[in-house]
């Protein structure tokens, strides 16, 4: 193992968690002086800039020419912060879902995920369907200031006005101050991604692992760090709206904004895509996605045993993962597992829980 390449992994995952964190603090103050409502700041500027690590990446791994990377940050990253941090977090605290959340952004996270599932089917992400996910990011981020604008439910402006709110005096030297932060912390980013990525390339060849896996794992996990924090944080502190929409905020900024300017500045004619991203990763993600809807629908909750199966379905994903990069003689039996018992027994369990739900809105609306 080159210790060098641990090196520059770690010393690149911090610099990016750093360059986060100024990125976010800076730009959310400066919005919050100009007058931004704290609502448009959380569900914008805060769940973008959390993703910001993974932009970082998977743009310069794209420039690289490491394609594998790049995507499997993207995809490895929506999958992590679905079955990893909501799990954790409604494991910490059992997490209430935003009507909202349930009605519209959930949906739009399945229906791009499918999308560029799709996308990919013929091996690649080609530019102009790069500008077409970009397009989509654009429109979303309108939409949301608009739909934020007519938010009526006072709790929900509330949290968001306790968490983003300014609580500063507005003065030159914090203006400055906080302009300082947001370009140093892109500078940051940047040059964080550069050292992740190349300790990341480093590692996988002396592991004897594809990139695609290391960017799957690894690069995943690390890039989705700061999502970590804020929705951990947001959870303990009762912020639920927070902790949530902040998942599915930055699920839908990888995929429309982190995919789509990576295949756009890709040399070539794009993003190419590896055969078992095709038939495995993306459509686990996308079932991931679909799981969420009812999960979320049931109650408007995330409670903790369904944490608990968050956390054990990436467990497991992550397993599948190297025992298929080792080609380990245990593989085929694993994915009978998962294929025959594992999957089908939580449909069931979903579609249980989904008819209780339905059963219990129906006694109430005849009582």
């Amino acid at each position: 193992m080159s210790w060098m390449a641990v090196g520059l992994l770690i010393g690149g995952l911090i610099t990016l968690v750093v360059g986060a964190e100024a990125l976010v603090r800076g730009a959310s103050r400066l919005a919050a002086a100009l007058g931004i409502a704290p609502l448009v700041i959380g569900l914008t500027i805060v769940a973008f800039g959390t993703s910001s690590p993974e932009l970082a990446v998977s743009v310069q791994s794209a420039l690289s020419g490491q394609a594998d990377i790049a995507l499997g940050n993207v995809v490895g990253s929506n999958i992590f912060n679905v079955l990893f941090i909501l799990g954790l977090s409604a494991v910490i605290v059992p997490l209430v879902v935003a009507q909202q959340l349930v009605r519209l952004d959930v949906p739009l996270m399945i229906g791009v995920s499918a999308l560029v599932w799709v996308l990919a089917l013929d091996g690649s992400i080609a530019r102009w369907e790069g500008v077409l996910l970009f397009a989509g990011i654009i429109a979303y981020t309108l939409f949301l200031i608009v739909q934020s604008r007519r938010e009526k439910n006072k709790e929900v402006t509330d949290e968001y006005a306790g968490e983003y709110a300014e609580r500063e005096p507005r003065t030159w030297q914090r203006t400055a101050l906080n302009i300082a932060l947001a370009i140093g912390g892109l500078v940051l980013l940047v040059l964080g991604a550069r050292w992740f990525v190349d300790g990341a390339t480093q590692l996988a060849r002396s592991f004897g692992l594809s990139e695609l896996i290391i960017g799957l794992t690894i690069v995943a996990a690390g890039t989705s760090m700061p999502e970590v924090a804020t929705s951990i944080v947001a959870a303990l502190r009762g912020e639920r709206d927070i902790a949530v929409g902040n998942v599915v905020g930055s699920n839908i900024f990888n995929l429309l904004a982190v995919l789509g300017l990576t295949a756009v500045v890709a040399p070539g004619e794009g993003v190419a895509v590896a055969r078992g991203m095709v038939t495995v990763d993306l459509p686990f993600m996308v079932a991931v996605a679909v799981t969420c809807l009812p999960i979320f629908f049931t109650g408007h909750t995330i409670a903790r045993w369904e944490g608990v199966v968050f956390l054990a379905y990436y467990g497991v994903y992550t397993a599948y993962l190297f025992l298929t990069a080792t080609q380990h003689a245990a593989l085929d039996e694993f994915s009978t597992a998962l294929f025959f018992f594992v999957i089908p027994l939580t449909l069931i369990t979903l579609g249980v829980s989904m008819t209780r739900e339905l059963r219990q809105r129906q006694v109430m609306r005849k009582a």
